[in-house]
């Protein structure tokens, strides 16, 4: 679940839920840039060939052109600031079938 919090010059800010056994597409931005800020849960994020687990409280910058996903063992919500760049998505591969 995506909720857009605000969306003001120059940055979004959003609140996402994702549900323990589920990921985001593999993607890249051609021009967002977007720092991650979880609140509960284990966010499990792969960024170009590393994962990191991100708990509460910690912090994440994905600068435009890296490749990366999200996925969730557990029930996670973190929030979302990026620039503006909303619908700039390039996805390479997605189980629930964007591409």
């Amino acid at each position: 679940m995506e909720e857009l919090l605000e969306k003001d010059a120059p940055y979004a800010l959003k609140r996402l839920t994702m549900r323990g056994g589920h990921q985001c597409s593999l993607q890249y931005h051609q021009q967002k840039t977007e720092t991650i800020y979880v609140l509960s849960g284990a966010l499990y994020v792969t960024l170009t060939d590393t994962t990191r687990v991100l708990m509460p409280g910690d912090v994440l910058t994905i600068p435009a052109g890296a490749v990366h996903r999200m996925r969730a063992e557990e029930d996670t919500v973190y929030l979302e600031v990026s620039t503006l760049h909303l619908d700039d998505v390039v996805r390479l591969e997605d189980i629930y079938g964007r591409c």
